[in-house]
């Protein structure tokens, strides 16, 4: 069923409005700043997570458990699909990078610059130094966004799902500082695999000489971000090279993206394969 749902997931994000529908986190940001503002927990980090994580995800649990007897299982289906529609990254990544690219086609560093800021909340000291932030986005958003829920839930179901993306939401909506930490931890932890999975994986469709070169010293460091290994190890299988203003800059970030998709394809035809197997 993991497979079934992986693929319905990406049908309905491509060709269907269900998903901004889904993903309204309105109601849970307002609870996590009451939770947050409330004096007895202001200095209790960990059971702001544990009331804002942890309770929704045993919850969800509780409820697979409730409905898997059901129709053999069929019954979680839906709720299966909905969470995992949910766990997706927030917004269009291409439609965002739209004004950057006419800016930049355009050669006009300064609007380049300020839709960045506006869209990305990317800053940058100078034009290649802005190219280069933006194609690091592109391959930190698809990861977060899509590789790192398909993994999660492929290998631990919807509940690891529902806590990857509740953790994201914590680190970026909290208003206090410990919260955010606590939660990047949490967060780092669940992304120490899946990025290196995904690194191997650029590997594999790309420039498999680059990569190697990025992951001999970083495979098993544990202090490098999740965001820093895969910007490197995306950047250097796209073999992309010094950052040129105008059209050929242009030409970056689709390489970056045509990487992105032939590496989603092999995440796919490897989970068909393993759901395949005896």
């Amino acid at each position: 069923m993991s497979f079934l749902v992986l693929l319905l997931a990406v049908w309905i994000e491509k060709f269907s409005a269900l998903r901004h529908q889904v993903q309204r986190d309105g109601g849970w940001v307002s609870e996590l700043h009451k939770l947050e503002s409330a004096s007895r927990l202001a200095k209790s980090p960990w059971l702001v997570l544990l009331v804002m994580v942890l309770l929704p995800v045993v919850l969800l649990g509780l409820l697979l458990v409730m409905l898997e007897p059901i129709a053999y299982g069929l019954a979680a289906l839906p709720v299966h699909l909905l969470v995992v529609i949910y766990s997706l990254g927030r917004g269009d990544l291409l439609g965002e990078l739209g004004p950057f690219r006419d800016a930049w086609r355009r050669e006009d560093v300064q609007a380049a610059a300020h839709v960045a800021k506006r869209d990305l909340d990317i800053c940058a000291d100078s034009g290649e130094q802005l190219l280069e932030r933006v194609e690091g986005h592109l391959v930190w958003e698809a990861y977060q966004s899509f590789f790192a829920v398909i993994f999660w839930y492929f290998l631990l179901g919807p509940v690891a799902a529902l806590s990857y993306r509740l953790l994201a939401l914590a680190q970026e909506h909290s208003q206090n500082p410990a919260v955010v930490e606590r939660a990047g931890q949490l967060r780092h932890a669940f992304d120490w695999l899946p990025v290196r999975l995904l690194a191997a994986s650029f590997a594999l469709v790309g420039n498999f000489v680059a990569v190697g070169r990025v992951m001999l010293h970083e495979l098993l460091n544990w202090n490098i971000s999740a965001a820093q290994l895969i910007e490197k190890a995306g950047l250097a299988a796209a073999e992309i090279a010094t950052p040129v203003i105008g059209a050929e800059g242009i030409h970056s970030l689709d390489r970056i993206w045509e990487l992105l998709l032939r590496a989603a394809v092999l995440w796919y035809a490897g989970f068909a394969l393993w759901t395949v197997l005896p």
